[in-house]
């Protein structure tokens, strides 16, 4: 009877160790998809955004990238722990006060975060636009991200415009974004 106990626990483990490799393939196959997006972008393409649809931060919605079609989008990936979102937290709230009335989106995906830290740092930096809670981070390998914060920007007809910009941008990096989300035609 023993020697049968351990050919099912060696056959267990066997199993959790294959499953974990499919996990870690499947994880990597999904950012490779994301980092040709910053490539393709360099080269002067593109791309659609990857569609994208969280729980708000308050909990009383759902946010979906699909909503502001027609819109630009300024979208913001943070954490609250993350310093340099910090220094960019002003900057998006100027930019969302600024160009809203022109068609601008300030979205923030706050990722691998807790909601109440985050709820602090909204708080405290006064941040009054959209803001969708992703706690274990599912978005960011759709897009690529390998940190915080990292920004894109999409146009009005949902694909990504500009620079993706990986950590903190400066205020001209902004508004040259913003003004080429804003540039794009409506679908």
């Amino acid at each position: 009877m023993a020697s049968r106990a351990k050919i099912v626990l060696q056959a267990a483990a066997v199993l959790v160790v294959a499953s974990l490799v499919v996990l870690l393939g499947w994880q990597v196959a999904e950012k490779e998809e994301g980092r040709g997006l910053s490539g393709a972008l360099e080269r002067g393409e593109r791309p659609a955004a990857p569609e994208l649809a969280f729980e708000s931060l308050d909990g009383e919605s759902e946010i979906s990238l699909a909503d502001y079609r027609g819109k630009a989008v300024v979208l913001n990936f943070w954490a609250s722990w993350c310093i340099p979102c910090r220094t960019e937290a002003p900057l998006l709230q100027e930019a969302w006060e600024r160009y809203r009335g022109d068609g601008l989106v300030v979205l923030g995906i706050d990722a691998q975060d807790l909601r109440a830290d985050a709820r602090r740092f909204v708080e405290r930096y006064g941040l009054t636009y959209p803001i969708a809670y992703d706690g274990n981070g599912a978005s960011l390998g759709r897009f690529g991200n390998t940190g915080f914060p990292e920004t894109w920007f999409v146009g009005r007809d949902g694909r990504l415009v500009g620079e993706h910009i990986v950590g903190e941008f400066d205020r001209e990096q902004l508004e040259r974004n913003v003004e080429a989300a804003l540039d794009t035609p409506a679908r």
